[in-house]
């Protein structure tokens, strides 16, 4: 397991003082990122490869957003590493052990040569470890399209979307998202299944869906087919 703490910061929060959902996402991600940097393994070590390990899915649990200066830790570990594929699990706690959000991810290790799933390496695996899941409700990966979501707006990929992959980085599609929900609306649980990668200079269709218990809002291309569909469940 990977620990990090640090204080959350104002640029991160919202109009209420609390930490917005991107935000929290990134800290999630920013954490694996430093674990795999800690390890060795990380973006330099990948790019020499011309490897990366590539989000398929979120499935993340909020109890509480903390709060502007509050202080937190960020944990992550793998849970198992199966063929290509390596599902990772996050916490952010109080410093008091009260648990604000967990999380689960699957992550795929593609060879960025030939665009395909490929299996890791013995030696990155074993740096990884292995260490038992959360306890929490695991639900699948696939979201369930809605028959009804219409279009809601379009943006230009911007450079600022794009992480080392030249890929449009995870987080920005909940963010993305976000642009299209009620500004008091406060997602306490939240699915995201990555279904392509949008590069800078794309345009992104915005369609949105709001059901009974849930909201909808899928990226896609100029053809409506998703990037990335973001399911989110309010209180």
């Amino acid at each position: 397991m990977y620990k990090t703490e640090t204080r959350v910061r104002y640029s991160e929060c919202g109009e209420n003082g609390k930490l917005k959902l991107p935000a929290l996402i990134n800290y999630f991600q920013d954490t694996s990122s430093e674990q795999s940097e800690e390890l060795g393994i990380g973006v330099d070590y990948l790019r020499e490869k011309r490897r990366a390990w590539i989000l398929t899915s979120w499935q993340i649990e909020v109890n509480r957003y903390p709060k502007v200066c509050e202080t937190i830790e960020v944990s992550t570990w793998a849970t198992g590493f199966k063929g290509v594929f390596g599902p990772r699990n996050f916490c952010m706690k109080t410093l008091d052990g009260e648990v604000l959000a967990r999380a689960n991810s699957l992550w795929v290790y593609m060879d960025m040569d030939n665009h395909c799933p490929t299996r890791p390496d013995a030696e990155e695996v074993e740096k990884y470890g292995a260490e038992p899941p959360l306890e929490m409700e695991y639900v699948s990966r696939k979201i369930k399209l809605p028959e009804e979501a219409v279009v809601v707006d379009t943006m230009p990929v911007r450079k600022y979307h794009i992480d080392t992959n030249s890929h449009v980085n995870n987080g920005q599609y909940v963010q993305m998202a976000m642009e299209v929900l009620p500004d008091d609306f406060e997602a306490k649980r939240i699915r995201v299944e990555y279904k392509k990668s949008a590069v800078y200079g794309d345009k992104i269709v915005i369609k949105k869906a709001v059901e009974k218990e849930r909201t909808v809002v899928e990226l896609c291309d100029e053809y409506e087919v998703p990037y990335a569909v973001v399911e989110l469940i309010g209180e």
